[in-house]
């Protein structure tokens, strides 16, 4: 089970973050994508394979209200760890590991059973050793009917059985294991939710930028057609401000349909009824991250690392299962009593009772132990591995993150001057036009390259805080301090 869980752990970190590991992994795109002056739209395959993602899905939950709701980061996180669909099967399946634990605590435990007969029986003497011949002539050897009444009290428990104590140690520390493994769980569901929350942040954003270039192409356009009027400027001036009105308004659309999307996936996510409106209220603003040494990150994550954790609890796990299978060639030792009244009627019934103990001795059982052995070994082999892979791939989570917090800083910096430069340019162009000593392609190409900049902004501003999520993911104190790290601490 605790396999299950790390898997599922790992697809979401692959398909749930759809274009923010890109952001994060490498430069983000300048635009969009365009064909013909339209965005494109995400492609089938990607939207297919985040439907297949349990941390996409959410349990729905609450009534739908008619009015606005106000959804704050802290609130969906909060709300995604109650009703996302990853923490609903991550908890499941601790209970399952519980259940497998008290299983192989059974084997250990004392076993009481009651039993009440009243039965009607015939004996055949022959079946017992008393021949016909030994019988009095004429004497049918089949006695009876006659009742038999008997009520009694059964009790056996295990005294010394090597195998069932290693199997109970093997199930304990499964169940230990299970229960880090849902708290890696539980920091993914938190790094999922709020990677949700700023996709639909930049979405707005993008839909705030676009309309204000929208309202800045709709002057200029006003401007070309009064120039227009008073033959200033011919009528291919107004065609390319009307050209370029038309397709800052396909924008808009686009990011409209787009943002509406993105918090379809968080409220799916969070088990938000989809029928509910409601508003992102938190902005998370550019905040710069402390610098942490590369060595400080790593003791921390090997020391907080949920998944790191529940490995290395399998791997004791796995070397009980394996002493556990040595164990079925040891002698075990059990005792028993019953007690108990019988006779014909319950009223003639008399109390008796039995005592024993038990010393079993494998000799030979047929390959069980060497199969099992094989089988057992060979499952701490992997968990060794699996271990030994977990700490690399820790080391270069922390190594990427670091990295990447680093290099999303610095696009930050620079989208910002880009930002201010374009915002110039655009000015100057525009006065250059009212001017007449321009056309207006120099405004359309600084309005192009203001929305660029823009683009390249929220695009850095996403890939910085993703970049911080990433870290504290990779620290294992997601859960914990998301908040913070978005906020500029840690």
């Amino acid at each position: 089970m605790k396999r299950t869980l790390r898997a599922i752990v790992v697809l979401a970190l692959g398909l749930a973050l759809g274009p923010g590991v890109a952001a994060a992994q490498g430069p983000p795109e300048p635009r969009l994508p365009r064909e013909g002056g339209q965005p494109l739209a995400a492609s089938a395959p990607t939207l297919s394979l985040a439907a297949q993602n349990p941390f996409m899905g959410g349990v729905p939950s609450g009534q739908v209200m008619p009015s606005v709701v106000p959804l704050s980061l802290t609130d969906a996180i909060a709300r995604g760890l109650e009703h996302n669909l990853g923490v609903v099967l991550g908890e499941q399946g601790t209970r399952s590991a519980a259940g497998a634990h008290w299983t192989s605590l059974s084997r250990l435990l004392p076993n009481l059973s009651g039993r009440l007969t009243e039965e009607r029986q015939t004996v055949n003497l022959e079946a017992f050793g008393f021949p016909l011949s030994l019988l009095p002539p004429g004497l049918n050897p089949v006695v009876g009917p006659f009742d038999v009444f008997d009520a009694r009290l059964a009790v056996s428990q295990p005294v010394f059985d090597y195998s069932a104590i290693q199997g109970n140690r093997a199930g304990a520390l499964g169940e230990k294991a299970a229960r880090f493994s849902y708290q890696d769980v539980r920091d993914t569901v938190v790094f999922v939710i709020a990677n949700l929350y700023l996709q639909a942040i930049s979405g707005a954003s993008r839909i705030d930028a676009v309309q204000a270039q929208v309202k800045t192409s709709q002057a200029l356009y006003d401007r070309a057609v009064d120039m227009k009027k008073a033959g200033v400027v011919a009528g291919i001036e107004v065609l390319r401000a009307q050209v370029q009105l038309q397709s800052q308004q396909q924008r808009l659309i686009f990011y409209q349909n787009e943002f509406a999307k993105q918090k379809l996936a968080l409220a799916r996510a969070i088990g938000l009824p989809l029928a509910q409106q409601f508003d992102l209220t938190d902005r998370v603003p550019y905040a710069a991250l402390p610098a942490q040494s590369l060595d400080e990150s790593l003791r921390q994550a090997y020391a907080s690392r949920s998944d790191l954790k529940s490995a290395l609890a399998g791997l004791r796990a796995a070397e009980a299962n394996r002493q556990a299978a040595r164990g079925l060639s040891f002698p075990s030792v059990a005792v028993s009593a019953d007690i108990g009244d019988i006779g014909l009627t319950p009223s003639t019934a008399k109390k008796t009772y039995t005592l024993g103990a038990f010393l079993r001795v494998p000799v030979f059982q047929g390959g069980l132990v060497h199969g099992r052995l094989l089988q057992t070994d060979a499952a701490l082999q992997q968990q060794r591995a699996q271990v030994e892979d977990l700490r690399g791939r820790i080391d270069y989570e922390v190594r990427a993150a670091l990295l990447d917090i680093k290099a999303a800083d610095d696009q930050v910096q620079v989208a910002k001057g880009t930002v201010d430069l374009g915002n110039q340019q655009l000015v100057q162009a525009q006065d250059r036009f009212a001017a007449g000593v321009a056309s207006n392609i120099e405004v359309v190409q600084a309005q192009e390259a203001v929305a660029t900049a823009t683009d390249n902004f929220i695009s850095s501003l996403y890939a910085h805080n993703l970049a911080k999520l990433s870290l504290a993911r990779a620290l294992g104190v997601a859960e914990a301090s998301a908040s913070q790290f978005l906020g500029g601490q840690q």
